[in-house]
């Protein structure tokens, strides 16, 4: 094996552990309970706007049955509202209420404060080397 490809290998296996315990870590400080997906497809909902279930499904990288679901439930708890498509009766469109917008800030402002306290802990070079990172941290989990 190539030493840039050891240390290739070896960088990319730290940073899979890391990243999913910050990941399971940030879960943590989750206000709702709502699954990953849940949350995940509520937020591309906002993010994008009304979207079809095919297109949910197709941005999450779900198979649509499992988005059917995922969305009923949003449905049930008030968090999205689903409604006929203006030229396919036989699509819906699915968009955020005001509730689902209001969940996704606690969120939001829960995992932030956890993180702003996490970061004043750390040395100045720290902050300075996770500062250079967060755009190659973002440009390999859109891949």
């Amino acid at each position: 094996m190539e030493t840039g490809t050891a240390r290739d290998a070896e960088l990319a296996s730290a940073l899979r552990l890391s990243v999913m315990r910050l990941s399971r870590r940030m879960r943590q400080e989750r206000s709702s309970q709502l699954t990953p997906t849940q949350t995940s497809a509520l937020a591309s909902l906002e993010r994008r706007g009304p979207m079809t279930l095919g297109e949910i499904a197709a941005h999450e990288r779900v198979q649509p049955p499992s988005m059917t679901r995922v969305i009923a439930h949003l449905a049930l708890e008030g968090l999205v509202e689903r409604r006929s498509h203006p030229t396919d009766g036989r699509q819906v469109i699915v968009e955020v209420t005001d509730r689902g917008r209001a969940l996704l800030s606690d969120d939001r402002r829960r995992r932030d404060e956890w993180l702003t306290d996490q970061l004043a802990a750390l040395t100045a070079d720290e902050v300075a080397a996770l500062t250079r990172a967060a755009p190659v941290l973002e440009a390999l989990a859109g891949s």
